[in-house]
This record gives structure tokens, sequence and C-alpha cells, in this order.
């Protein structure tokens, strides 16, 4: 079972493409060989969800956010929509965060 862990903070609501009306950004942090991401990345796709795809092994920065929210683990996948992160989510959550972000409201 997917858990999902809401955590917020960074860059106030608005920012980093997150206007009203705009798509939200969204980055999801995983690594090869993950299970979990893979349905992920499928899931999204099918949802028609646009996701920029950081590989925690490839990039230093990336593994730091994860293990910065999740307590010093590298749980993948992690996905950030605007300042919401969340752990292990499935791609109807990241979809529904996305949605009401990109709507204005709190995801």
């Amino acid at each position: 079972m997917a858990s999902a862990h809401k955590r917020t903070g960074g860059a106030p609501a608005g920012a980093a493409g997150t206007a009203r009306g705009s798509a939200p950004t969204i980055e999801v942090f995983w690594r090869p060989g993950c299970p979990f991401c893979q349905a992920l990345r499928v899931g999204l796709r099918l949802r028609g969800v646009r996701a920029t795809w950081r590989n925690i092994y490839e990039d230093p920065a990336a593994a730091k956010i994860v293990r910065a929210h999740n307590g010093g683990n590298e749980t993948v996948p992690t996905v950030r929509i605007g300042t919401t992160v969340l752990s292990n989510p499935t791609a109807g959550t990241v979809r529904s965060h996305a949605r009401a972000l990109s709507r204005g409201g709190a995801s």
C-alpha cells in the first residue's frame, strides 16, 4: 500500500509554475529498478500528467531532497509538486494535487 506523506515548505504559493491556472511543476525522484517508480511512471503517462524525472543515483541534489523529506531515507518515488512533497504516492494522488494547485487551491 502506498503511503503519501505531505510536507510543505520553501517557496510561497504561486511560485515556480504554480500561478493560478498554470500547470504546477512536478518532479519525480526515482531510482533504476524501483517497481513503484515504474508503476508511477506508467500511471502518470496514462493520465497525461507530465513530470520531470530525477534519478537519485545520478543527481546528488535530488538524493539530498529525497532524504530531507523522508527522515534520511531514500524513499522513492518521492514527488514534489510546487512546495508539496509526497512519498510513494499513487498517480491519482499526484494528479489530484497538481489539479488543486493549478486551480489556486492548497494541494
